[in-house]
């Protein structure tokens, strides 16, 4: 099928707290900018507080609104994926209060919370499922934020709990709706964090795509110095590494976000990063889709955001297309009429994924590393190498599947 290209919606009046003062016109001009650059979809965040205040209530003018955000985008020829616990958004978290401070219980375990929880992604998917423009859900954005030791109150669990909890809500979205295309998502931690509880197995194998958020500003451009090709090929590794956790190597890749972040990007340089960084990935044959990180900017009205959050967008605040924005555009349009051919990478880094029940051993491949230190000269050179499990290198069936000829250890 044809590679999908769109974009995370970030309304570019009031941002996400718009929610609360719902307002459809200004729904409707987001969409026409954004159809306007030739995107086919986008990537919605309801907030979870507003959805839920109560455990027991789920409001039914907010599910409302997000069907008519749905039919909204339809007029503009734009199909929508939702996503459902938010959860966290740009650094902000948004949990309700039932799950907070003198009512705190854990997101992940507690039965009453995860049940409430399937509750609320089922009544979003039953709101959405009969659209003709819907693609699916997506659990949370990033839920694993709330688990991992960096955070300020952190949710503990296991790698085997959090496995439950998304099979649960998974499950959920899929019992109400049947035919969409339903994941789930997280930051760089599981790929690369030891004690990050979500990890490789759970991102390759739960759901029905693989998700990969790719963000320098994380680790890359610590690294590596402005204008070192380690920074553009960053997404292509991580698209290489979902390949290899995967046990079938048909399983969509998503590149659900992918964004330009200031200062690691200087402001004059994110049209050129975009394209840099999307090319490597086009000729990925299971690759589903681009979906850029944001839309429009964050308005300056609002205060306390990092300073790289007002600057992501593909428009600006005021809906006027970026050299980003024009350059993605520039870019679809030319796929669209000479599409990047499919190719199987032929060569492939072995690397010991470690325990893959609990994911200790998995920062093998963090960047810091010798493994990305051999993909990325490789990479660099133009050979387009790909990765492997240890555990994989002897099933023929397996490297033959994925064309993979030359196993280099």
């Amino acid at each position: 099928m044809p590679l999908r290209w769109g974009v995370n919606y970030t309304p570019s009046e009031g941002w996400f707290h718009s929610w609360q003062d719902f307002d459809l016109d200004a729904v409707r001009a987001d969409f026409s900018s954004i159809a306007k650059l030739g995107l086919d979809h986008v990537r919605i965040f309801p907030l979870w507080p507003l959805l839920q205040p109560n455990r027991s209530l789920i409001r039914p003018a907010g599910i409302a609104d997000v069907g008519a955000v749905v039919d909204a985008a339809a007029e503009f020829g734009l199909d929508v994926s939702v996503d459902g616990l938010q959860g966290h958004l740009s650094s902000f978290d948004f949990l309700p209060s039932w799950v907070t401070s003198w009512h705190r219980r854990n997101i992940y375990t507690d039965p009453q919370v995860v049940a409430a929880e399937a509750a609320l992604i089922t009544a979003l998917a039953q709101e959405v499922t009969s659209r003709p423009n819907v693609l699916g859900m997506t659990v949370g954005n990033e839920t694993n934020q709330f688990a991992v030791e960096r955070h300020p109150d952190q949710q503990v669990t296991s790698p085997a709990e959090m496995g439950e909890w998304f099979t649960t809500l998974l499950a959920a979205a899929r019992k109400a709706w049947p035919t969409g295309m339903h994941q789930h998502s997280f930051d760089d931690n599981a790929w690369f964090v030891d004690s990050c509880p979500v990890t490789p197995r759970h991102a390759a194998t739960l759901g029905d795509a693989t998700t990969v958020h790719s963000w320098v500003f994380v680790a890359v451009a610590h690294l590596f110095p402005q204008g070192h090709p380690a920074r553009t090929l960053f997404a292509d590794y991580l698209v290489q590494l979902a390949d290899a956790y995967a046990e079938n190597p048909a399983r969509p890749i998503w590149l659900q976000e992918i964004g330009a972040p200031y200062p690691a990007v200087p402001f004059d340089g994110a049209a050129d990063f975009l394209e840099q960084s999307l090319l490597p990935v086009l000729d990925t044959p299971n690759l589903w889709g681009v979906t850029w990180w944001c839309s429009h900017d964050v308005s300056r009205k609002l205060a306390d955001f990092p300073e790289l959050e007002y600057t992501l967008g593909l428009l600006d605040s005021d809906r006027r297309p970026k050299p980003a924005g024009l350059r993605l555009a520039e870019l679809i349009a030319a796929e669209k009429a000479n599409p990047t051919a499919p190719l199987q990478r032929t060569t492939a880094l072995s690397f010991d994924p470690g325990d893959e029940a609990t994911g200790v051993g998995r920062s093998i491949a963090d960047p810091s590393g010798e493994l990305f230190t051999a993909w990325l000269a490789r990479a660099a050179s133009g050979t387009k190498p790909t990765l492997v499990r240890s555990t994989k290198t002897s099933d023929a069936d397996y490297l033959a599947a994925r064309g993979i000829t030359d196993v280099v250890n």
